[in-house]
């Protein structure tokens, strides 16, 4: 008599929520993969925040000492050097989605069974990774600015700069979303990278700026970043207390100033908005 065999069930892929899990998780592994093989981009994207720090912050400390209370001025811009490397590194990260597209292989992606918010999501998530390596990498050498390696700083710190590096990348990843070729997705960024850092605070207290650049400071999210970091820098180090109010004033609103955590919650919000915009923009395209 004959039998029937029995039939495996068959499931279609995608729709599932682990289904989108494992594509974030592949395509974050295919960042790393790829910064891991590139080791002159990891070497030279070190390169400009040392020479501000070491170069631009030598030269300046005399210019900037008596107002600096005695603080060296290389630790008043190790906050603004962090947030520079994770933002160079987060914002051409995105530029890997432009690569992608131009040679073909981002329409492969996009045409699998997961949802394309999974996809982005996974390279934006792989790119704020490569940005906060680069800015622990950073953060080691907080010794030569005269900061301590207190675990409780640097866990704090490392967090902060996470979160940057996911609210940058999600702006790299929306304004990627429209670009065709690398050139003019390098050129665009050239236009936002250099105004966000020198803006932020990063080299120069923001206190006593005419009204007009207040504003654009205010409007700057890297701002509350960089203030987030320093507020944490300076809260393990003996600082007088004339130094703070002239060199970490905190951003003002009015009268009132931002407590910290306000100030993250900015950024998050910020990066959700943008990841959402990204996202919604790569639906409607390839």
């Amino acid at each position: 008599m004959a039998t029937i065999a029995d039939v495996a069930s068959v499931r279609v892929a995608g729709g599932r929520f682990v289904d989108d899990l494992r594509a974030i998780e592949i395509v974050w592994r295919r960042e790393l993969i790829r910064f891991r093989r590139s080791r002159a981009r990891a070497i030279t994207s070190l390169i400009q925040p040392i020479v501000f720090l070491f170069i631009l912050g030598t030269g300046l400390s005399p210019l900037v000492k008596a107002r600096a209370g005695g603080i060296d001025f290389r630790t008043f811009i190790f906050p603004g050097v962090l947030a520079m490397t994770v933002l160079f590194t987060s914002i051409f990260s995105a530029v890997s989605i432009v690569w992608d597209r131009e040679f073909g292989f981002l329409r492969e992606m996009m045409v699998a069974p997961v949802r394309r918010g999974a996809v982005i999501f996974g390279k934006a998530l792989g790119g704020a990774t490569v940005a906060t390596i680069q800015g622990v990498i950073m953060l080691a050498l907080a010794g030569l600015v005269h900061l301590p390696y207190s675990p409780l700083m640097l866990v704090t710190i490392i967090a902060e700069m996470a979160l940057l590096a996911m609210v940058l990348t999600a702006f790299g990843a929306m304004i990627a979303s429209r670009m065709q070729q690398v050139e003019s997705f390098q050129v665009v960024m050239q236009l936002f990278v250099m105004p966000l850092f020198f803006l932020s605070g990063a080299v120069f207290p923001i206190t006593s700026l005419p009204a007009w650049l207040g504003v654009l400071t205010k409007i700057d999210p890297l701002t509350y970043a960089v203030d987030a970091i320093r507020r944490t820098l300076f809260a393990h180090i003996h600082v007088p207390a004339a130094a703070v109010r002239s060199l970490a004033p905190g951003v003002m609103w009015g009268s009132w100033r931002l407590p910290t955590l306000f100030e993250l919650a900015i950024v998050a919000l910020l990066g959700a908005v943008m990841m959402s915009l990204a996202i919604s923009r790569f639906a409607k395209t390839e």
